[in-house]
């Protein structure tokens, strides 16, 4: 699975999955400061699923590219969601 991991997702998480046979992009590591609408152009055209804790992904209005290849919203109360990730990962 190709993800594209937006800056807010956690270097763990990111670790972890590339461990587990992930093809993981970071958004941090290639182009810090992206906004989130060249994230999702940068993810359609490298053919990634965006993996990201950022709302404004789930607002198809503020994001209005047709054509992508998903995203992934990671959110939850739980206070360390990171912490609870790397758990249901490992």
């Amino acid at each position: 699975m190709r993800l594209l991991a937006d800056e807010n997702i956690d270097v763990r998480i990111i670790r972890i999955l590339r461990e587990k046979g992930f093809d993981v992009t970071s958004v941090y590591e290639i182009a810090p400061g992206t906004e989130d609408t060249e994230v999702l152009r940068l993810a359609v055209a490298e053919q990634r699923i965006v993996l990201t804790c950022d709302l404004d992904f789930a607002n198809v209005l503020s994001l209005p590219i047709q054509q992508h290849n998903g995203v992934c919203l990671l959110r939850t109360r739980i206070p360390d969601y990171r912490m609870r990730v790397l758990h249901l990962l490992a």
